[in-house]
């Protein structure tokens, strides 16, 4: 496929763009509900007009009341979201918790889709359990107990884990950490007993939490999949959440761009505006590149993961390392660009600095995945 949006997604794009300059700015969004300490890190009321626009369930099936698009479509969202640095669970919910939930029963998409594709369900994604993200070293246990499970165990920086209404947990019923085998996921609803979340601001004003499970007790109705294969479920919902993230990374590089090139066009020393020195230019000009093939790359791993193709995790891995190096390199020099200012609140270049930095730990980071193209490879 060409490496382009076709008419429809175009037409996405002039729609979704327009919506979140206006209503998820970083004025009346991020730094809105930053200053107000908000315990969720997010406007409720934002979500609601997500889905009043389709947005909120643009990848349920439309037998499941959802709009039944794919990545691609998700991905023009997302990047939107990051160029604002608009406070969202499009990307847990929306995206990451959909892909499992279209895995999941008939009894249990009925019970949650509807409130996600409404604006009133948020839902939280706990895999991780230590400091850098490596699904495969998922030890909490999931023991079973009467006629269903009981869970026992912590997981770390769970997004909106505070305040989502249902956790998809990944848990261990067999095998040893380290294996694929073993693995299954629940739906476990936020006022389960033993449940507690210990809610924690991360770097980019977004909340996270801190999850421990002492006993708490599940019915076999909330697997979702198979007991003992969740793994298959589980890597669709990391591709999601790898290319969801890669997307947003390349709106927050393409947000940092565009306000670093308007300061260069603005700025004035020694009488001359400071876009007018080569030295600035060429750097601007690497900075363009760079966002330009990491968008190709993004849009690649969407596509594919769109047909099914089986070069499609090799791509998301691709994306994943290049859209968070470009966007890395951008925010850096975007600070550095703005001179003294850009260290200082008061600028929002600094804010895309601290945003990138939370994305790129999001599902793996750029070695994690540069390392497991290499793999992939035969390296």
């Amino acid at each position: 496929m060409p490496l382009y949006h076709d008419d429809d997604q175009t037409m996405l794009q002039d729609t979704v763009r327009p919506f979140m300059a206006a209503e998820g700015s970083i004025e009346t969004q991020l730094r809105h509900w930053r200053d107000r300490e908000c315990k969720d890190g997010f406007g409720h009321a934002l979500w609601k007009q997500f889905a009043e626009m389709g947005f909120a369930g643009m990848l349920a099936g439309e037998e499941d009341g959802g709009l039944g698009m794919g990545h691609v479509e998700a991905g023009i969202v997302l990047e939107e979201i990051g160029r604002n640095l608009t406070p969202s669970p499009f990307l847990t919910t929306s995206v990451v918790g959909v892909t499992a939930l279209n895995d999941a029963s008939k009894d249990m998409r009925d019970q949650w889709l509807p409130g996600i594709i409404a604006g009133d369900t948020v839902l939280g994604i706990a895999i991780d359990e230590g400091a850098k993200f490596r699904p495969t070293h998922i030890a909490m246990q999931a023991e079973r107990s009467g006629n269903g499970f009981k869970l026992n165990g912590r997981k770390q920086f769970v997004i909106q884990g505070a305040s989502a209404d249902m956790l998809i947990v990944a848990a261990r019923t067999g095998g040893s950490v380290g294996e694929t085998n073993g693995i299954t996921l629940f739906a476990v609803e936020k006022d389960a007993a033993g449940l507690s979340a210990e809610a924690a601001r991360l770097v980019d004003s977004a909340m996270g939490a801190h999850v421990a499970f002492d006993n708490v007790e599940v019915t076999a109705d909330a697997v979702i999949g198979e007991v003992d294969q969740g793994w298959d479920v589980l890597t669709k919902m990391l591709h999601a959440g790898q290319t969801g993230a890669a997307a947003e990374t390349v709106g927050v590089g393409a947000g940092a761009m565009d306000m670093t090139v308007n300061y260069l066009k603005e700025r004035k020393q020694f009488g001359r505006t400071i876009g007018s020195f080569q030295a600035l230019q060429h750097r601007a000009a690497h900075l363009y590149s760079e966002m330009e093939i990491a968008r190709s790359t993004v849009l690649k791993a969407q596509q594919l993961l769109d047909e099914g193709d089986e070069g499609a995790p090799l791509m998301v891995s691709v994306a994943k390392a290049k859209a968070s190096r470009a966007a890395n390199l951008v925010v850096r020099e975007g600070v550095q660009m703005h001179g003294g200012i850009g260290m200082t609140d008061e600028y929002d270049i600094g804010l895309y600095m601290k945003r990138d930095r939370a994305l790129a730990e999001f599902m793996g980071d750029a070695n994690y995945h540069a390392n497991r193209v290499a793999e992939m490879n035969g390296y």
